[in-house]
């Protein structure tokens, strides 16, 4: 399975960017998507997660500003992200948890880049 991102740029403090992710090939069991970040100099770190049954969840860092939406049935997530900050310049990475549990990630896409500047 390949999951492949894409959205990402740059964008003003304060702006919006929305990153899409789209798995590519048979993806099968009950299935979480989320949405991680690496930001730079610091470990992978989650940012939200939906289920099938519409659940999500957010890091502290980021309620409020992003969200998550998905069709799990047709293997495709959404991250739209206001109120941008430089803290969130980072590659941002699509993974699948094909348990549905939201604590299995087993697929992941590569990445893409998302720039802020103040």
């Amino acid at each position: 399975v390949q999951l492949v991102e894409s959205g990402g740029g740059s964008a003003q403090a304060g702006g919006s960017l929305r990153l899409s992710c789209a798995a590519l090939g048979p993806l099968y069991g009950s299935r979480c998507l989320g949405w991680f970040r690496r930001l730079s100099g610091e470990a992978r770190e989650r940012v939200a997660t939906i289920d099938r049954y519409e659940h999500s969840t957010y890091a502290d860092s980021v309620k409020g500003r992003f969200t998550i939406s998905g069709d799990i049935a047709k293997n495709t997530v959404s991250l739209e992200m206001n109120d941008l900050k430089s803290e969130d310049s980072g590659i941002y990475i699509c993974a699948a948890d094909p348990s549905g549990t939201c604590t299995n990630f087993q697929h992941w896409g590569r990445g893409t880049q998302v720039t802020i500047s103040s």
